[in-house]
Formats: C-alpha cells, structure tokens, sequence
C-alpha cells in the first residue's frame, strides 16, 4: 500500500527519517528492482520492489537522500530504465533520475490569489529562445519588464523533460521533469515565486495527446498507457478508457495537480486537446480541470484548451455537461487576421476572406465556425458559443505554431502593411476576448522563429520530411525552390535565429510604445476591462472599414472603434445608427493607431461639414463628450 507520507502515488519523494519512498506502476512486470548510483564512484546498488495491487511496486531505501541518482531494473534485462514519474532528469531522458525535494524552497508568495478574470493578458513564452541564455533564471530577469508592459498572464511553453539540447517541448517524455537545460526545479520556483511578486500569474503548456518517441520508456513498464485505436499527429493516443486505463488517468491527473502545488502553477493550457480521446464519463479533462482547482483552492486558477473542432463543451461548466475549463483558443480570429494582412488565402486560411463581417463576428460571437462546412477539414465544425463570454475565448494574431507554420518563420510584422499590423493589434488588444501576444511581438521581434528539434540522425530525417509535407499544403511554399530554403530543425543555427534581443526594445520603441498603451487603455478604461456579454454591436461601412461599438450601463459609457484597412474614404450620408453619438454628447478621439509615437503618420479631424473622414490603414478610438465639458463649444 501507499505510505500516509508520500504526497504523490508515484515517483520517488524524500521523507524525512525514513529516506526516498519509490512507486511506479508497472502491470506488465512480475518483479521490479529500483538501482541507486553512488554519488562518489557511480557504483550501483539494487533495491527489491514489492509488488503491491493493481500493478504497483514500490519500497522506501532508507539510505537513499534527496539529490541521489537512480534508475529501475527489470531482472533479466541489462538496460536501466529512468522513472516514467521522475522529478528530474540532469543527464536528459536516457540518463537517470534524481530525487527532488521542492519543500525546501522558501515560498514569498503565501498572499498571492490570483488574476482576475478583467485583468487577463497572456504572454506565450518559450524558455529557450525568450533569453540568449535559454535559462529560468535569465527569464526572471525580464519579468519586471513585462509587468510594466501590462502582461498578467505567462503561458509557459512545455518545460518537462525532452531529448536533445533545444526543442518545443512538445515531444517531452518525462512529463514531471523540468528541463534540465532549462535550469533546475529550484530555478523554476524561483522564476514563478518573483513572477507571483510582481503580480504576473503563470501557467504551463501541457501534451497530454502523446508521449514523444525519443525517451519513451513507458511501454517497458506497461503497454496500456497507449491506445491503438485512436492516431494524433504525433504518436500514440493516451489510454484514457481502454482495458487498464484508470491508472493512465491517474498518471495524468497527478501530473497536473503536482505542476500546481509543487511549483505554484497557475493553471495549464492543454495542447491539442481534439487528440485527447476518452469515451468514460466524467471526462479525462474534466477531471484534469478538478485535479487543478483542488490543488490550488485558494487561488484563481487558469486553465485552456487548444480545440482544433472548436468544441465549447471545454468551457462548459461541469453541471451542465461540459469539462469546466476558463477558455479556449481562437484560431479562427487569427486566421482572418492572417488573410487580411497578408492576403495569402492557402491552406487552412482558405476558409476565410478576411472580411469586415468575420472581424465583427469574431468578435461578437468567438468563433466563426459554430457547426457549418468547413472546406479545410471537409466536414462541418465547430459548435455554437453565441451563449459564450467574450473573455473564454483568447485572441491572437501570432503564436508559436502559426508563427513557424511558414517558410522563413517571419512574425505579421514583416508581411504587412505597417498602418494595417497597428490598428489590427489595437483590435485585439482591446476586444473584449482575453488577448495574447507571442515572446517579443510587444516590441515587434525581427527574430523568426522556426520549428526547431534536437533528435537523433534517423529521427531528424523523418521529422523534417513531415514538415515539408506540410508545407505541400501551401502553394507558395511548395515548390522546389522554397522547400530547400526550409530551416532544418535538427541545426543549432536553426534554434538560435530564434533568440530574442531586447535591445530592440529601443530600436522598435514605436512597437513598444503601441502595446504600452494600448494595455494600459485596456486595464483603465472600464469600458474596455469589464465587456459584458452582448456589450458590443458592429456594422459594416465598407470592404475594408467596420465599426465596433462598446455598450456600458449608463448612456455615455460607450466607446466607438473605427477600423479601416484599405483607402481613406468619406463617408456621407451615414445612415448607421452605431454611429450615433449618446444624446447630447460627440465623439471626441481617445486614442489613434496613427499617432507620431507609434510610428504613424498623424491623426487628421475625423468629422468635417457633417461627413466622416476615415482614415486609411488605421484604427480610432472615439468617447462620447458632452457638450458643456467641449471648451470650443
């Protein structure tokens, strides 16, 4: 059985005056041995495991300590295998384990609750390329920097152990281990401890669709934490209802409980989760949700979901049916921000015109997609979230993957009109979904940034060929000549193109400054923090001109953005009653993508002898004034 002592039913935990109690499930095996390695002359000692019910084994070395490397031993097989379950790997995935004790670190955030539900801004974050150093340590450093900027969330990219000396992370195989090139578990408290401090929340990137290939041990233990009936992408599905799976769902609702108590997490963002497949009731993502509320009672947690099939079922309260998750992420958003900035329309941008009608959609409704066809998937998708909170869907115009989903790995900033790029991130910055930017898109990053993996030769091969064969759904990147110039993901050089410089911070002080206030205007005005649901209404004015219009409680509390891609144009009449200034008020400008501080060219009069003036490539922002505050009037 269990000891009273262990926190956690697998892994290897210190216990004081008793020495490191071991537990792994391993159904497939009759015996079980677990080796320490001599710290002095790596000499090896084994420990038989007692075999327990349900496939445990376990035993307590009273010898053992924190720091002691160690590994499990089938009898009969000279290979060493790590902990499925370890806390730490400090010679990578094929090396051992090593005990961690995360109880010793001294915790400075015991008042820390939380971000509310108005204040979310989310900073996606990739701890290798974030810094020149790639370390949790040298990313702490910057941290005062994104709280002045406004950022309250950071979404960590998956930190758990995976091969190689860079990658994504999301073919890690030691799913409790942070990544030792990434800096210690100590590192990581620390970096979420000043976080906390500074007022910034952090929640972690996690893969619970696959395992990945180079590392993956589990099938030595027991081959049903793998299902053949289902395929990702990426590997093997999860065993979540299968013969032997509730101890697969136990694994895995550990996993997510112990990134929150043991590091602080704030939350998970969960990868891909349409390859998460189970037929059980509640469902494994339910329970993962539970499994974060529980280990975090006292505090706001955060959780989303990744859906390509845009299921809303994720952010569904449990009692109604649904998996009780805070958002999801908005693809369709970006892919209509992509069109019209870009105006390439291939592949999976080929369900999307870019149109006024879509942004206004979007940001009424989240998704565009609420079950009709989708010509990409050829089939229909999505489900309808008119009923929805605009704050449970995150926005964004850049990502990790949409990002590197091109040849050269350029961010928007670099394929669009210069006008266009500012008053497209004034939209998403102040819409009422919860926005997110990409590492470095506040100070528009020149950095690219590639699909980049450290495999083995024969691993390296296969994975560049599938990317190729991915971009072969783009016309523009599939012919001979662009395909050559796709980046390796195997070659450091690839990787390191990718580091940001913060000096440009400076250099790109017109970027900086944009999302500086832009961030402060979402946070002060009230219009702006607290949208509520059916607050905001738009009409179109024409191919490339809408407007939104933002609805508080009392009259004048509106607010009026202007949105105009193409060409300046005069508009007269104005039949559009969004229009309309609350009785005895006029609009007045509050704020302009077309400033001289972010880089534009200036901000004419916008109302002229009764007709609108609107500004090409540009974004207004408009507040009702009233009369008798107008010191011309």
């Amino acid at each position: 059985m269990v000891s009273h002592t262990r926190k956690l039913p697998i892994g290897a935990e210190f216990i004081a005056h008793q020495g490191v109690s071991f537990r792994i499930w391993a159904p497939a095996l009759e015996e079980l041995e677990v080796v320490i390695a001599d710290p002095v002359d790596n000499h090896l000692t084994p420990y038989s495991m007692k075999k327990e019910e349900k496939g445990y084994f376990s035993t307590v070395v009273a010898c053992a300590s924190v720091f002691d490397l160690y590994y499990f031993k089938i009898p009969g097989q000279q290979f060493l295998y790590p902990d499925p379950a370890s806390r730490y790997q400090p010679q990578g995935p094929h090396g051992p384990s090593q005990v961690i004790d995360n109880s010793t670190f001294r915790w400075q955030d015991q008042h820390w609750k939380g971000v509310a539900f108005e204040d979310r801004v989310i900073y996606e974050m990739h701890i290798g390329t974030f810094t020149p150093q790639g370390t949790f340590q040298s990313a702490k450093r910057e941290l005062m920097e994104l709280a002045d900027l406004g950022i309250t969330i950071i979404e960590m990219m998956p930190v758990n152990e995976f091969p190689g000396t860079f990658g994504w992370g999301y073919d890690g195989v030691n799913l409790f281990a942070p990544y030792h090139h990434y800096g210690t578990a100590a590192d990581l408290c620390d970096f979420i401890d000043h976080a906390h401090c500074l007022g910034i929340a952090v929640i972690l990137d996690v893969v619970y669709n696959h395992i990945g290939p180079d590392g993956n041990y589990f099938r030595a233990f027991s081959p049903h934490y793998f299902t053949d009936s289902y395929k990702t992408d990426w590997g093997d599905a999860i065993n979540f209802h299968e013969e032997e799976s509730e101890e697969v769902r136990l694994f895995f609702k550990t996993n997510a409980s112990y990134w929150i108590k043991e590091f602080h997490f704030d939350g998970l963002r969960l990868d891909a989760t349409q390859n998460i497949y189970d037929q059980s009731s509640p469902h494994i993502i339910a329970e993962i949700a539970k499994e974060v509320r529980q280990a975090a009672p006292q505090r706001q947690t955060y959780i989303v979901a990744e859906n390509e099939d845009q299921e809303i079922l994720h952010v569904i309260c449990e009692e109604e049916g649904g998996y009780g998750l805070d958002a999801v992420w908005n693809d369709d958003f970006h892919h209509i921000s992509q069109v019209k900035l870009t105006g390439k329309r291939e592949a999976y941008y080929m369900d999307y015109t870019g149109s006024p009608q879509e942004f206004i959609s979007a940001i009424k409704y989240g998704y565009l997609y609420q079950g009709q066809w989708y010509l990409w998937h050829k089939r229909a998708r999505g489900t309808s979230s008119f009923h929805l909170h605009p704050g449970a869907f995150v926005n964004f115009i850049q990502n990790h993957d949409q990002i590197a989903n091109s040849a050269h790995g350029i961010r928007l900033p670099y394929l669009s009109d210069p006008g266009n790029y500012r008053a497209i991130t004034a939209l998403m910055l102040l819409a009422p979904g919860t926005p997110l930017l990409f590492q470095g898109q506040e100070f528009a990053s020149s950095a690219p940034f590639h699909y980049f993996a450290d495999h083995h030769e024969a691993l390296a091969k296969l994975v560049f060929i599938g990317r190729k064969e991915t971009f072969r759904h783009f016309p523009s990147i599939s012919t001979p000549e662009m395909l050559a110039a796709i980046p390796s993901p195997e070659n450091q050089e690839t990787f390191l193109k990718c580091k940001l410089d913060f000096l440009e911070r400076e250099k790109h002080s017109f970027a900086y400054q944009l999302h500086r206030d832009l961030l402060k205007l979402r946070k002060n005005d009230p219009i702006f923090t607290s949208p509520k649901l059916g607050g905001i209404d738009g009409a179109i004015l024409n191919n490339d001109a809408f407007i939104l219009r933002y609805f508080g409680d009392d009259n004048d509390d509106t607010r009026l953005i202007l949105m105009n891609f193409g060409a300046d144009f005069k508009l007269s009449p104005s039949p559009e009653p969004l229009l309309a200034a609350p009785p005895g008020t006029k609009w007045q400008i509050l704020w302009s993508s077309e400033e001289c501080r972010y880089g534009g060219s200036g901000t004419p009069p916008f109302f002229i002898d009764h007709r609108w003036i609107v500004q090409g490539h540009s974004a207004l922002v408009l507040i009702p004034q009233r009369a008798e505050d107008d010191p011309l009037s």
